[in-house]
């Protein structure tokens, strides 16, 4: 304010001119120093973004489904679109998804499937997630080291190629591809020593899967034991471990049809475990070892450097506690949520290390960061995942037996009754009430797509097989090509 005569009226000084315009350059030439530093984290995760989508949608062009999984999370996603409960036909009449995982958060693709309403929405959309999480590890490795734009580049490279992501594409679509970037995004304000932050990207992940609040309890002790943040670490802590058992104990089991949590089952001991047996279980199997070292190997067993670490023990202790065997290797999606804690704590390893006044392990910290997209590929190589045979014309389309079952499912109406096998499955449930071949048990199906390529000893009297799936209807063949076989209830 300007000095004035008593009375007088103030007059308040503005900047003038030349300063704003001064202001705003260098505030432009700020943001334009920040967006170059960031572009090539961009253009990496671009670049993962268009490998990935090829490498989904290939599968997808060719019917090369490994299960019936992405029909249910279409199911899902088309009943959150049309403003419904996120019935799954697939898994039974009237079956809400919600009884089966905690995953509310599948609700966020709703519209991305009013644009786009197919299955390969959702493999696209995993596809943008995982590259989302390439590109904040790598600009997150690139801050932790030094600001080297190249370090960090090398590290996103190898975490994109990690063989938990491929393993996860190849999988199609599960509701972990959430969790990814969510946990990098985690551990990345953790690294930054951004406590707050770091706990608001946690609480999200209990809508994701019901184990995942676990993992947000833990984030509370990380805080707690790095950041000595008490009160924000304990009410995450709190926060996590008691949704996850609001979930597991009653949310769950309202939704379910039997009101249950069905994965009790997957415990030694069924629903009333031995503790013991759980623990002896997790240390003495062999695929658990394997895949620890599998997990452990691509980091160069650096992670372990890291209280990061303790991110990843809610995963390990569900899946390696577990009586199902499909949990404990590399096979699946099941190692996808742990890739980001691993590669972050990989880098704040290699940090600690670095800035230890002593340590034996300087030379080979500093040489992991250039080892670390080898150690990828060689990973990938030990563990195939999906990259085979993509020289082959057929692999881009399925050959004749792709073309039949695309002929077959232009036979299907939209918006009818289907039950269907495994192949045209996930394409006839984003337009279809889609079951599994004999899952339409209360009312007989308008069709039934039968896919006999592969099945073994498969019924050969076509409409005999339907009629006796469904007592009292009879059927015919519509299309019968390359053993594809479509029938309509007459």
């Amino acid at each position: 304010m300007a000095e004035t005569r008593e009375g007088a009226i103030p007059i308040q000084r503005v900047p003038s001119w030349g300063r704003a315009v001064r202001v705003a350059r260098a505030a432009r030439s700020g943001g334009l120093a920040r967006l170059a530093g960031v572009r090539p984290h961009l253009v990496l995760a671009l670049a993962f973004l268009a490998g990935y989508c090829l490498l989904a949608l290939v599968r997808y062009q060719r019917f090369g489904s490994p299960s019936w999984d992405l029909g249910i999370f279409t199911e899902a996603v088309k009943g959150y679109a049309h403003l419904r409960a996120p019935v799954v036909s697939i898994k039974g009449p009237g079956f809400n998804a919600l009884g089966d995982h905690w995953s509310p958060i599948l609700a966020l693709l709703a519209p991305a499937f009013w644009l786009v309403p197919s299955a390969a929405t959702l493999l696209v959309a995993q596809a943008a997630l995982f590259a989302w999480s390439v590109g904040v590890v790598s600009d997150t490795a690139a801050r932790v080291l030094g600001g080297s734009t190249s370090r960090g580049l090398l590290i996103g490279t190898a975490y994109g190629l990690s063989w938990g992501l491929q393993r996860a594409i190849d999988a199609e679509f599960h509701e972990i591809a959430f969790a990814v970037p969510l946990l990098a995004l985690v551990c990345r304000q953790i690294l930054l020593g951004n406590w707050e932050r770091a706990a608001w990207w946690a609480m999200p992940l209990v809508l994701v899967k019901e184990d995942l609040g676990l993992t947000a309890a833990a984030v509370g002790v990380v805080l707690m034991v790095r950041g000595r943040r008490w009160y924000t670490g304990s009410v995450l802590l709190v926060f996590g471990a008691v949704f996850a058992a609001l979930t597991v104990l009653l949310l769950i089991p309202h939704f379910n049809p039997n009101h249950q949590f069905d994965y009790w089952s997957k415990l030694p001991g069924g629903e009333h475990p031995h503790l013991w047996q759980v623990v002896r279980g997790a240390f003495t199997r062999l695929t658990v070892w394997k895949t620890v070292g599998w997990l452990l190997g691509i980091v160069g067993f650096l992670a372990l450097r890291s209280p990061l670490m303790l991110l990843a023990l809610p995963t390990l202790a569900w899946r390696f506690g577990s009586a199902n065997p499909m949990f404990w290797g590399s096979d699946w999606h099941y190692n996808a949520t742990l890739m980001p804690i691993l590669f972050l704590a990989l880098v704040d390893g290699i940090d600690r290390i670095r800035r230890a006044e002593h340590s034996v392990l300087k030379g080979f910290a500093e040489g992991m960061v250039p080892a670390a997209p080898g150690i990828a590929v060689a990973c990938m190589v030990s563990l195939p995942v999906g990259l085979g045979g993509l020289a082959d014309p057929s692999a881009w389309s399925g050959g004749a037996h792709g073309a039949a079952l695309r002929a077959a499912i232009a036979q299907i109406p939209p918006n009818v009754r289907v039950e269907s096998s495994m192949a045209p499955l996930a394409r006839l449930a984003a337009r279809d009430d889609a079951y599994w071949l004999g899952g339409s048990k209360q009312q007989a199906p308008d069709f039934l797509c039968v896919d006999l390529a592969g099945w073994s000893g498969g019924p050969t009297d076509l409409p005999g097989y339907g009629a006796a799936l469904h007592p009292g209807s009879t059927y015919k063949v519509v299309f019968d090509r390359d053993q594809v076989v479509v029938l309509q209830r007459q």
